[in-house]
């Protein structure tokens, strides 16, 4: 049957008991990417939060900044390393439940870290945008304190900012990245 079949639809959560998920149409779900259901993960991925958002899903993000699982995961993940010792616990709650089909190694595609060479978990974190022109203006005066090469682009870089109307302050990357 057609995915179209399962629009409306539902299914149980496998190992939280009373947790329902709808079964939802997704444009980055094809037949040739996917094995046609797939979950959502809102707070892990760009595809996955608009869908959710589309839909007004909760956000819920449970993994903290170092990669571990949050309490909200439940106590049996709490705490684990989602892509070490998470990824066993995980395989083990399903087990439990019954409902694991096939276990198979994968080589996923992370982004990694070019620094460590690490895989990197995207997770979504709060913002907090600022629209004042306090800020603009002090930005601005900073501005005309850069020695630019050529100097012609000190007028782009004012302009730039002159137009521009949210701003987004983050820390999320480390410093020094290229």
């Amino acid at each position: 049957f057609s995915g179209a079949d399962l629009a409306g639809g539902s299914c149980a959560h496998p190992t939280i008991p009373g947790r329902v998920s709808p079964l939802l149409p997704a444009n980055h779900v094809t037949m040739t990417k996917g094995t046609g259901l797939v979950h959502t993960a809102p707070a892990h991925g760009m595809e996955d939060y608009s869908v959710a958002s589309h839909h007004q899903l909760p956000m819920d993000c449970l993994v903290d900044e170092s990669g571990h699982f949050t309490e909200a995961a439940g106590p049996e993940l709490k705490n684990k390393n989602v892509l070490e010792e998470g990824n066993e616990a995980v395989i083990k709650m399903l087990q439990a439940a019954g409902s694991l089909l096939k276990e198979e190694k994968y080589v996923h595609s992370y982004p990694y870290d070019w620094r460590t060479k690490k895989p990197m978990i995207i997770r979504a974190s709060k913002q907090w945008f600022v629209n004042t022109a306090d800020v603009k203006a002090a930005a601005q005066d900073v501005l005309k304190k850069v020695k630019f090469i050529p100097t012609s682009a000190v007028n782009r870089m004012l302009e730039m900012l002159d137009s521009r109307t949210f701003w987004c302050i983050s820390r999320q990357r480390c410093w020094g990245v290229p």
